[in-house]
């Protein structure tokens, strides 16, 4: 007996056996509902890094436990959504697997169809050399499967957090937050009054444009009295 006469006997033998499981629509479905699910676990985290990431934002240096903290949590949360990736990565597959399972069957249905018709025309082939070939082609394709599932097998994410690292990225939120602030800083406008053109006795108010600091009896010091005495001989 060949070995695809052996498939297809063992295959209606399953197929009896698996009368009770649900059907390939059913179990597409399911997988639909399983990805939806995790997709909104998807944004759901995507949030949550978000927020961590504003409450490392706004405690900083002020509050280091806080700020370091809330950096672990988002930590955490970028791990499940790599997990997530992972899964719906595998369901996908599944779902592409099963879908072609079910093409496939309805194909082999039809190909039954033309084989009854074929099957004068192939009456003195040697069916071993299809069975070889056959296996060569079942052989690579398993290959084939493993190269892709040691590819898609995702690396271990580490269970500790590298402080020095959470301490790098608190210091880049930092001068973000600085460097944000300095932007919002003005300048304040030069003073539009000019001074005299003749000389003369110069008004108090002058004088004042002219002081480094406000005039006031209780801020003058030495300094601002030698500014004014060089300003009057100037003036006069």
């Amino acid at each position: 007996m060949s070995k695809i006469s052996k498939f297809f006997k063992g295959g209606g033998s399953a197929a009896s056996k698996g009368r009770g499981g649900p059907s390939p629509q059913e179990a597409l479905a399911r997988l639909r509902e399983t990805e939806e699910m995790l997709s909104k676990k998807q944004e759901y985290l995507e949030s949550r890094i978000e927020r961590e990431l504003a409450v490392a934002r706004q405690h900083g240096t002020k509050n280091k436990r806080a700020a370091l903290q809330a950096l672990k949590r988002k930590k955490r949360y970028e791990k499940q959504l790599n997990q997530i990736d992972g899964t719906l990565s595998t369901i996908e597959f599944q779902r592409e697997a099963l879908e072609n399972s079910h093409t496939n069957t309805e194909v082999l249905k039809n190909m039954g169809y033309a084989a009854q018709a074929m099957k004068k025309v192939h009456e003195n082939m040697d069916l071993n050399k299809i069975d070889d070939l056959m296996q060569d082609i079942t052989e690579q394709q398993d290959v084939a499967q493993e190269i892709s599932d040691a590819i898609s097998n995702r690396a271990a994410f580490g269970d500790e957090f590298d402080e020095d690292e959470l301490m790098a990225e608190l210091e880049e939120l930092e001068q973000e937050e600085l460097n944000k602030g300095m932007r919002d800083v003005r300048l304040p406008s030069v003073p539009s009054t000019s001074l005299p053109s003749r000389p003369g006795k110069m008004p108090a108010c002058h004088f004042t444009f002219l002081m480094i600091k406000p005039c006031s009896s209780t801020r003058k010091r030495a300094e601002d009295e030698d500014e004014m005495k060089k300003l009057a001989a100037w003036a006069s």
